[in-house]
């Protein structure tokens, strides 16, 4: 979980952000040739705040403790107004880490009082959780854990206006990620040969369905291949943000994204560019389609 960061109290942000809209609103009552100045000043000093800010945010990201802390400021209500103004954050993958993160911190609390929650969805304002052990059913225990997720989200996430949790009931995963255990790497015309150029026969393409990504394990090595429009692209299965598994990740398939599990970083299943944090990225492997099997090369 991402360390917290000292908060800025809210009658404070409001205030200074009241100001900062006054003195912009008030740049319309100037002459048009004072306006293009003041105008210009503003775009001037918000060019040179986004190049301090980015060699910020690229600095704290070269190192795992200052990427928690960066996460962390990310939750303070003034840091996240102040990023998204410069676009170093996206609003809708934002929301999902944020989402996560609240989850992360009534976890422990959960769990000790014998239940599990983890995040299902977010659909519109609404966050769908599925919880287990004490949280499942219908018992007094089950209403206050869930009740106290609900909490921790208003209070955080002011977005979100409600909290349900999801029956648990088995139901067809769209999303399942199929592993293959074993690989041979093979030459370039296709026959078995460990002293080869590196280039591994996986699955078949008949079992990449569209839009349905495919977990493919060889030795230590975890692929998840994801194929759009006949287009296959090969992911180590590790997010950018810990290097966890992207297994059950939520897609879209609208927009062509996976977002993590664990901490709601959503990743472009095209380019591997993540959406959530500037500057991260999806490690790619070459990949190919020959003789009817996908060929993915590991660098």
């Amino acid at each position: 979980m991402a360390a917290s960061a000292p908060t800025v109290d809210r009658d404070e942000f409001e205030y200074l952000a009241e100001k900062v809209d006054k003195a912009i609103a008030g740049i319309e009552s100037l002459s048009p040739e004072a306006q293009a100045r003041a105008k210009a000043l503003k775009a001037a000093i918000e060019e040179f705040h986004k190049a301090g800010l980015t060699r910020i945010v690229q600095g704290l990201k070269a190192d795992p403790r200052g990427y928690e802390l960066l996460l962390g400021l990310m939750s303070e209500p003034a840091v996240y107004a102040l990023f998204s103004m410069h676009g170093l954050i996206r609003t809708r993958a934002d929301l999902a880490t944020r989402v996560s993160q609240v989850i992360d911190m009534a976890r422990p609390y959960i769990e000790s009082h014998g239940g599990y929650v983890e995040l299902e969805s977010i659909q519109g304002n609404v966050v769908y959780v599925r919880m287990d052990g004490a949280c499942n059913g219908c018992s007094q225990t089950a209403v206050t854990l869930r009740n106290t997720v609900e909490e921790a989200m208003q209070e955080h996430v002011p977005e979100i206006v409600k909290v349900e949790v999801v029956p648990n009931e088995p139901s067809p995963e769209p999303l399942q990620l199929v592993q293959i255990a074993t690989a041979s790497p093979v030459d370039g015309d296709g026959e078995e040969d460990h002293n080869a150029n590196g280039w591994l026969r996986g699955p078949a393409t008949s079992e990449l369905q569209e839009a349905k990504p495919f977990r493919w394990d060889f030795g230590e090595t975890s692929v998840l291949l994801i194929r759009f429009d006949g287009r296959l692209q090969a992911f180590r299965n590790a997010c950018a943000h810990q290097g966890l598994t992207l297994d059950g990740g939520i897609m879209d398939c609208e927009a062509r994204t996976i977002t993590c599990p664990w901490h709601g970083f959503r990743f472009d299943c095209q380019t591997g560019e993540c959406l959530t944090a500037p500057q991260a990225q999806l490690e790619t492997f070459p990949v190919r389609i020959r003789d009817g099997y996908a060929w993915v090369r590991p660098v």
